[in-house]
């Protein structure tokens, strides 16, 4: 196959964990031809069909300068035989019209994975609503006296963004109430922005595991990110600990439940973060965690990648 992946810079990556580096390594192992190019690189001339500025790559596996640039060529992005949308977070406009490109590029026969109206349509904090039986106390609003309430009944609540990533704007208020109308006032903007509060789960201080769904199938094993010292947050990116464990019973209930689910919808991979019993968000745009349970489990989650991936090119 011919993939090309729409991803942030090469030389942003930090190939001891970059997932979509995994990706690249098990397809070029396989024989499979790599392209790559940023989401800025993509346009749509009238008349023609959707095209990005791509550069050929093959890795090296060396550590330092782990890719060599065979070949640089204006590409349609339906001339390849997979898409991967790796664009990390923000989900912010230029990404929401990346989106709509792309989905023209699916009409002109391109295979895009995952599929751009199914990034659009589950935006990764808010889709966890349409599973109540799988989430614990969870309010979405962008109303001050709502969130007082609602801190008034459960008495221990996290507070954060519908569009934060890697713990970014994540408060924690406990029964004392202290600072609560000050994070409501900086999260909601006086009103204008919708905030997520859901009651604290003290299981967070046993992780928020990241359960990959690949192919509609769970992976085994999860990654527990545990928070470290005083902080709240088990996100990696906020000093997280990664530790990787076997699926709980719970775990894989609300895996093979959501994954056919999922799968249906154009999502081959998905992250499911749990906490606990709960889920907190379902995360799509571009799932990690494939090195870290690799490294400490053997699990071969990109190998599982490729190979749903290859499945759903050839069905």
């Amino acid at each position: 196959m011919q993939i090309l992946f729409i991803a942030d810079p090469l030389e942003s990556f930090k190939i001891y964990k970059d997932t979509t580096f995994a990706m690249m390594r098990e397809a070029q192992r396989r024989g499979h031809t790599l392209a790559v190019c940023e989401p800025r690189h993509v346009s749509w001339v009238r008349g023609g069909q959707v095209s990005a500025q791509v550069r050929h790559i093959t890795l090296t596996g060396e550590t330092d300068s782990w890719f060599a640039v065979q070949s640089e060529s204006i590409a349609t992005l339906a001339g390849f035989d997979a898409v991967l949308m790796r664009k990390d977070p923000p989900f912010d406009s230029e990404y929401f019209y990346a989106t709509h490109m792309l989905e023209q590029a699916e009409r002109e026969g391109a295979r895009v994975f995952n599929k751009p109206r199914a990034l659009r349509d589950h935006p990764e904090k808010l889709a966890i609503m349409e599973f109540p039986q799988f989430i614990g106390p969870t309010l979405v609003t962008r109303d001050a006296a709502e969130i007082k309430k609602f801190h008034a009944k459960h008495r221990d609540i996290i507070l954060k963004p519908l569009d934060g990533m890697g713990g970014m704007g994540i408060f924690r208020v406990r029964e004392d109430g202290l600072n609560l109308g000050s994070i409501v006032e900086t999260l909601n903007r006086d009103g204008a922005q919708s905030v997520m509060v859901q009651k604290f789960l003290p299981a967070i201080a046993e992780g928020d595991k990241r359960v990959l769904i690949v192919g509609g199938k769970p992976v085994p094993f999860c990654l527990a990110r545990i928070p470290q010292g005083g902080e709240v947050r088990g996100n990696l990116a906020a000093g997280g600990k990664g530790v990787a464990q076997p699926l709980s019973t719970r775990d894989l209930e609300i895996a093979e439940s959501l994954g056919p689910i999922l799968l249906e919808r154009g999502l081959l991979l998905a992250g499911v973060d749990v906490i606990g019993d709960s889920v907190t968000e379902i995360n799509v745009t571009s799932p990690t965690c494939f090195q870290e349970i690799f490294d400490q489990t053997g699990c071969d989650v990109a190998s599982l990648f490729i190979d749903a991936l290859e499945a759903a090119v050839n069905s």
